[in-house]
């Protein structure tokens, strides 16, 4: 398991990262979201040991993380960082031999990765002839080469067509399912809820909501979603009731000062009800609640 415990990094008079504490478990992918300037990548780079700590430590399996336990993670950067007027295959090969793998291994495993991502047949050619998504799965491909124990990522679904993005999804599913711990940034939060199973939410600088996704969406409040056989504009003076959105006969709304029956029979007096469902909320709900 990957501990950071109230990580803190400023730089100058701004604090970045202001005490920041969450865990990435064995064998669960964590979304890691926010907007810009939260401190998501700052978080990252001091997780693999290129920025310093202010304050907080990075524990690896219940001790302080050593250099050598970071030689053995895996990482994309948020600055992609291959050559690009070296051949992919070339470079693989490199950055498997660098982790300590044989050179026929190292092949082996790279043109796996290379067939994983419908690459097998750019193997020879320079990175920088690649489209910019072909470019970001070989960057995948390289953070991957060593068979790591953990996974930090930064925006790595950036770039990929929706092709990309599925063999993405289905390597860090597979790594997850081995136990190791995935760890992933990213601004597309309808993927972040269909893969992940924790959510780490940060707003300047701090966490404002972490767990799983179950316990974050039961935590929110709860939404309804009501459809009449008439016009739902009335809903809007009704007591007790918090109209989020209407849409001609359609409301979604949240209950303040009453229930789900009070607020059938109220419809019904009214005329004919189509519909009273609760509304599952989205992870871009849960973010927008606990950001706002």
């Amino acid at each position: 398991m990957l501990e950071v415990a109230n990580l803190t990094r400023r730089f100058g008079e701004h604090t970045a990262v202001d005490d920041v504490s969450f865990t990435v478990a064995p064998g669960a992918l964590t979304g890691f979201v926010g907007g810009n300037g939260a401190g998501k990548t700052t978080t990252m780079r001091m997780i693999m040991g290129v920025l310093a700590l202010h304050a907080g430590q990075v524990n690896w399996r219940e001790r302080p993380v050593t250099e050598a336990d970071r030689r053995a993670f895996g990482y994309m950067p948020e600055e992609r960082g291959l050559y690009p007027k070296q051949p992919v295959l070339d470079q693989l090969v490199y950055l498997a031999r660098l982790r300590g793998r044989t050179a026929a291994s190292a092949r082996e495993r790279a043109r796996e990765l290379l067939a994983r991502f419908d690459l097998a047949d750019r193997g020879k050619d320079k990175l920088e002839s690649l489209s910019l998504g072909n470019q970001q799965r070989v960057q995948i491909a390289a953070a991957v080469i060593s068979e790591p124990v953990l996974l930090v990522l930064d925006e790595p679904f950036s770039g990929l067509d929706p092709g990309a993005v599925d063999a993405m999804a289905d390597l860090l599913r597979d790594y997850a399912e081995r136990g190791v711990p995935v760890l992933f940034s990213s601004h597309q939060l309808d993927l972040v809820e269909r893969l992940c199973d924790d959510l780490v939410i940060l707003s300047s600088g701090r966490v404002v909501g972490a767990g799983s996704v179950a316990r974050l969406r039961a935590s929110g409040r709860t939404r309804y979603r009501l459809v009449l056989g008439g016009d739902a504009g009335w809903l809007a003076e009704h007591a007790g009731v918090r109209v989020l959105e209407t849409r001609e006969n359609t409301a979604l709304l949240e209950l303040v000062d009453t229930d789900p029956d009070a607020l059938l029979r109220a419809a019904l007096d009214r005329g004919s009800v189509r519909e009273l469902a609760e509304v599952r909320q989205s992870v871009a709900d849960i973010y927008r609640e606990v950001t706002a």
